[in-house]
């Protein structure tokens, strides 16, 4: 698990978590908080340096989209969903689920 205060968080703009083993990135949208894995599936480059809108955010290096609420692949050149963990919200305490 790995704990935030959702005030540290800003909207629209990842934040890369490394936890053991794992690379997570974390976003906030609104006052939704979303966890994938943040290696892109199609180039191995860091999601949490994309961009977001609304709920997709870019891969910086070729553009491929990913839904931040399901990881699905959205756009080419990625066509394989990236991991998604569980987010629980409790106040302004946010745990990523790992």
């Amino acid at each position: 698990m790995a704990d935030f205060q959702l005030d540290q968080l800003q909207s629209g703009k990842p934040v890369k978590l490394e936890k053991g083993d794992k690379t997570i990135c974390v976003t906030r949208v609104g006052d939704e908080v979303f966890a994938i894995d943040d290696v892109c599936t199609h180039s191995e480059a860091s999601l949490s340096e994309g961009d977001v809108s609304d709920f997709k955010i870019e891969c910086w290096l070729h553009g491929a989209e990913f839904d931040l609420r399901t990881g699905a692949a959205l756009t080419l050149p990625a066509n394989i969903a990236v991991k998604t963990y569980p987010v629980r919200i409790e106040a302004n305490s946010v745990t990523v689920e790992i």
